[in-house]
């Protein structure tokens, strides 16, 4: 008799989980199967320090096959899943169409950048969920410095020079905060004789006509990092004005265009980058499934399970998980909700072949981390407010510790970026068509027509 097949789709930070638990639960005695675009976990919190220069990607990307061994990685998209003959239908990197049967169905699809109904957003706009977009944006905002510091006509040097980053949540602040590091950096690097800092330090910062590169951070909402505690926000805030980024709360885009972007306020503001961090919705497979959803999210039980559906469950970003802390709501789109819920949910896939009983989902917020680059951060772990260094190094040690691969890599980059300057190159892999806005598989570049 052939073992018993538990397919999880996706490996995001539930899927990881999920597939490392359930290997480690069963040791071979049921298959465990994990499909999957890419053969990598990505730790996208650390996403920003890509973009910026101070990670290299494979530090950020682990290993599925070197870390989950005894679980069957499937390299493939899924398009559909037939739950009368629980079979899922995929197509992997090459094109070729494939079909996996299945006697347990996790489903940790995550999400994909959230578009909003505003004129050239998606033509003109790119997210920042993966690595191909990632990669994109530290060759584009090393190329736009470049340029600009190359131009003759100054009012092309500051468009090129401006960036605009829309949301400022975690992913948005981050990036933002990020992003001024880099930019004075790469300016420096590209300073004419005679150029000069806003200060009006000689030599230093940079480009012709005493250009410092721009950073603003645009949120409809009322201050930073709204989903958190005003002291957190009040942290963040303060760094990034102590940087030159231009926060404009209470502020949204109206129209994006080639270039730039007209605001909610009647401000136009000249820029080739516009860098939309304004969240995340549910993978469209959810609603692709016909099943019950709330707000994109598939609906499920306390206990991860699909309701009329006994041999399915889902959890991460995908799932309308109840949040038995606070009645009547659902778990946020968190990293910290989808490690658990992935643990919770290989529990229960357990459980249904007998290995224990099955627990309903329950987690109190620990804190929250915030990395700002250099040596700040905001952070309040066990919610006791820190900032500056000493949450800098809260935050490192949380990733470090949260990580399920290449710490020591992570830390080697760390120590080098301290005493080294950024590598300031383009490599030109990702173009900017490959990683378009509205794209349901950000994770994977988008390849030419044909291909």
């Amino acid at each position: 008799m052939s073992r018993s097949r538990i397919v999880i789709v996706g490996a995001g930070f539930a899927g990881y989980q999920a597939a490392r638990t359930l290997s480690r639960r069963f040791r071979g005695a049921a298959e465990i199967v994990l499909v999957n675009p890419h053969d990598y976990f990505l730790y996208l919190p650390l996403l920003p320090e890509v973009a910026a220069g101070v990670l290299e990607p494979r530090r950020v990307s682990v290993s599925l096959a070197g870390t989950l061994p005894r679980v069957r990685l499937v390299l493939g998209e899924v398009g559909e899943v037939d739950l009368e003959k629980r079979q899922l239908h995929f197509r992997d990197p090459e094109g070729q169409e494939g079909e996996l049967r299945y006697d347990r169905l996790l489903l940790t699809v995550g999400s994909v950048n959230k578009l909003l109904p505003i004129p050239g957003v998606a033509e003109h706009a790119h997210g920042f969920r993966g690595m191909p977009e990632a990669l994109y944006l530290r060759d584009h905002v090393t190329r736009q410095i470049a340029m600009a510091a190359t131009t003759e006509d100054p009012a092309e040097s500051a468009a090129r020079c401006t960036f605009v980053v829309v949301g400022a949540g975690y992913t948005g602040t981050e990036v933002a905060a990020h992003g001024a590091l880099f930019t004075d950096a790469l300016a420096k690097q590209h300073s004419r004789p005679g150029g000069t800092l806003g200060d009006g330090t000689k030599g230093g910062g940079g480009l012709r006509g005493d250009r410092r590169p721009k950073w603003m951070l645009l949120d409809i909402a009322p201050r930073v990092l709204p989903e958190l505690d005003r002291r957190l926000s009040k942290t963040a805030h303060r760094v990034l004005a102590r940087r030159g980024v231009d926060v404009r709360t209470g502020t949204s885009v109206q129209e994006a265009t080639g270039e730039g972007v007209l605001l909610d306020d009647g401000e136009f503001v000249r820029t080739h980058s516009l860098i939309w961090c304004v969240g995340v919705r549910p993978d469209p497979l959810v609603e692709q499934m016909g099943l019950p959803v709330e707000r994109g999210r598939l609906v499920v039980d306390e206990y991860l399970r699909v309701p009329g559906q006994p041999d399915v469950l889902a959890c991460g970003d995908a799932a309308a998980v109840p949040d038995l802390t606070r009645e009547g709501e659902f778990t946020p789109m968190t990293a910290q909700h989808a490690v658990r819920q992935g643990k919770i949910a290989a529990h229960n896939l357990a459980a249904s072949y007998g290995y224990g009983a099955a627990r309903p989902y329950k987690h109190h917020d620990l804190g929250f981390t915030v990395d700002l680059g250099g040596l700040q951060g905001a952070a309040n772990p066990l919610h006791v407010p820190l900032s500056g260094p000493l949450a800098n190094a809260v935050t490192r040690g949380y990733h470090l510790a949260a990580m399920p691969g290449n710490r020591v890599r992570v830390l080697a980059d760390w120590m080098l970026d301290a005493v080294l300057p950024r590598q300031a190159v383009q490599l030109g892999l990702v173009r900017s068509w490959s990683v378009p806005l509205e794209s349901s598989s950000p994770e994977v570049a988008r390849l030419p027509e044909g291909a």
